[in-house]
């Protein structure tokens, strides 16, 4: 499963070995006990990849392959692919910029996806501290 985290200065992907059930039961379970509303709904998510990592090519190919009804993949320019990802929204219904963003799909694609994103924001890490 991937979890999408939304703050409101910053966005973080994990993949999570829990089920979307278990892990969405977990969840509901938290807010009742501590008494916080959740708002619940389907949804997608985007996200912007730079088109020159390694793996770009292949995650296209597992993505036509598995998850093509989950995850669409579209270029944006020269230097980026839009990630598009289609699953839950998790909130606080207060401010539906912030919240959590959750789907599933084959775990191949998903640990593609993942390791993707953790080199872009290691690369772009490092362009900052060059800057």
């Amino acid at each position: 499963m991937l979890k999408l985290t939304y703050t409101e200065g910053s966005f973080n992907l994990e993949c999570l070995t829990l089920s979307l059930e278990e892990w969405v039961t977990q969840r509901v379970i938290l807010a009742l006990r501590i008494g916080q509303p959740l708002h619940f709904e389907p949804s997608t998510a985007s996200f912007l990849l730079p088109v020159d990592l390694l793996g770009v090519e292949r995650l296209k190919i597992e993505v036509q392959r598995n998850d093509g009804e989950i995850i669409v993949l579209s270029t944006c320019d020269a230097e980026y692919l839009e990630v598009t990802l289609r699953g839950s929204w998790l909130s606080d219904g207060e401010d539906d910029a912030v919240g959590v963003f959750v789907t599933t799909m084959s775990d191949r694609t998903e640990f593609f996806l993942n390791k993707l994103w953790n080199e872009a924001q290691a690369d772009a890490a490092v362009k900052s501290a060059e800057c």
